[in-house]
């Protein structure tokens, strides 16, 4: 018994591809059986399995269970919900060495995929490729797994609410706040929360539906945000709150509709949480504004960039002993009284609680950030054999001895170029063939100048920004 894998499934991150062209039972069957291989061979044996509301989930954690089964672990089926649902059901019990969500995250309906955690830690990169390696080879174990199905929902949704403990009922009572679940797997877990939090709640989307009928669940598209907009306006709300499909992804706006972006919600949560653990150290990836770095040293922390990527993120977070980090897009990572995974249902929560400590409205917390003027991530077709190539083509004009004086570049993850008119970045993905750019400055007339710099960088390694590519 051996089983191939599509080139295309076996990613930095995660697994995915495409129900029906290049994912499918037998796919989730073979990741069960490596992911029980591995965990027995390093000593584990109880795995929890979640996924989200796809249409083929259910087919897919079908297969998985066996898979996982037939080498030997027992599993523990949390069922339909949001992934960090799943990350609760494994951090949370001592007796589990493991946890699997199937999910498609915010990708288009047709796709679905794997998150994986392993003996508590991320479970990407090469552990990944490892699995591809088994499976080619039929190098599984065998055994006969046992399983069991609980009930997580309710269990998490109290632990979420702990993240309110100690604040004042009358303020907390004040809020009127709008959520937005884009028909994603957190839609009923929202319902529930809401129905015990303070205050004046209204959703939308919470019907779990994996055609997405309404719009596409990813909340750091601003076209995703309208009706949640016209939610916030219509009803003259606080704020909004918006999830992604697996419910691991945030998305803001204030009581004026500005969109509030990863990293400007990190920047509240770092005033929050430093008022209480002074100095300690904050993570943003090579994305995030340089009003939030500035902000984290000004506040008395030590931030952090570092590489684009949850798993990577989590990974540096524990090394560091940050107690939280987060990205562009939307994942935050709590470690100071949470599990340190990314998890939009508990951020949401705490942006509540920040709003209280902080004594200031979630629109004048907005209010309060400089206003800097950058493009949205802009990514471009590139051939895979050429994009790292071109990254080092880049670094090595920049570092050469006949770079400008006036800029310092930093290399974490592609090449970030801080100038006087503010920073650019270049970084080729770890999950698709194309390069990722990103400018910000003070004015049009600096973000203008800093585009012109990553065109002449494309240009001189034969490059162009092209046609915007997908996710």
């Amino acid at each position: 018994m051996s089983h191939r894998f599509d080139p295309t499934v076996l990613r930095e991150y995660d697994i995915r591809g495409v129900i029906g062209e290049t994912l499918g039972p037998d796919d989730a069957r073979a990741i069960g059986r490596g992911f029980a291989t591995l965990l027995g061979r390093a000593g584990g044996k109880k795995v929890v399995v979640g996924y989200d509301g796809r249409v083929s989930s259910p087919m897919l954690e079908h297969a998985l269970v066996e898979g996982l089964t037939a080498s030997g672990c027992d599993v523990r089926r949390v069922g339909l919900g949001p992934t960090p649902m799943l990350y609760y059901a494994e951090a949370s019990e001592e007796d589990v060495d493991g946890g699997i969500q199937i999910t498609g995250s915010h990708n288009p309906a047709n796709y679905n995929g794997f998150k994986m955690v392993f003996q508590g830690r991320p479970f990407f990169g090469d552990q990944i490729l490892e699995i591809g390696r088994l499976a080619a080879a039929g190098d599984w174990a065998d055994g006969a797994g046992e399983v069991e199905t609980v009930e997580v929902m309710d269990a998490y949704i109290e632990r979420l609410l702990a993240g309110l403990d100690g604040l004042d009922g009358g303020k907390l009572a004040s809020f009127r706040i709008g959520w937005d679940a884009g028909n994603g797997a957190a839609g009923p877990t929202l319902e529930k929360l809401v129905a015990r939090l303070p205050g004046e709640h209204y959703t939308l989307f919470t019907d779990i539906d994996g055609s997405f009928p309404n719009h596409h669940p990813d909340p750091t598209v601003p076209e995703n945000l309208e009706d949640l907009r016209r939610l916030v306006a219509d009803k003259k709300l606080d704020f909004g709150i918006a999830f992604d499909g697996d419910g691991d992804r945030i998305g803001a706006i204030d009581g004026e509709g500005r969109v509030i972006w990863g990293d400007q919600l990190l920047m509240i949560y770092a005033e929050d949480l430093l008022k209480r653990d002074p100095g300690a150290t904050i993570i943003a990836d090579v994305k995030a504004s340089r009003a939030l770095f500035d902000r984290v040293a000004e506040l008395g922390g030590k931030p952090l960039m570092w590489k684009t990527g949850h798993s990577l993120i989590k990974s540096k977070m524990k090394e560091t002993h940050a107690p939280l980090a987060g990205e562009m897009s939307g994942h935050i990572f709590f470690a100071d009284a949470y599990y340190g995974y990314d998890d939009a249902l508990y951020a949401a929560i705490r942006l509540i609680a920040a709003s209280v400590r902080l004594g200031k409205s979630v629109t004048e917390l907005r209010s309060a950030m400089p206003d800097m003027v950058n493009t949205p991530e802009m990514r471009f077709q590139v051939d895979e054999s050429r994009k790292f190539a071109a990254i080092e083509e880049v670094k090595r004009r920049l570092q050469g001895p006949d770079a400008p004086r006036d800029i310092s570049v930093n290399d974490t993850d592609g090449v970030r170029v801080t100038t006087p008119d503010g920073w650019w970045l270049l970084r080729a993905s770890n999950t698709q063939d194309v390069l990722v750019a990103r400018a910000e400055s003070f004015t049009q007339e600096g973000l203008d100048r800093l585009l012109g710099q990553i065109d002449a960088q494309l240009a001189a390694s034969g490059l162009e920004r092209g046609p915007q590519a997908g996710h």
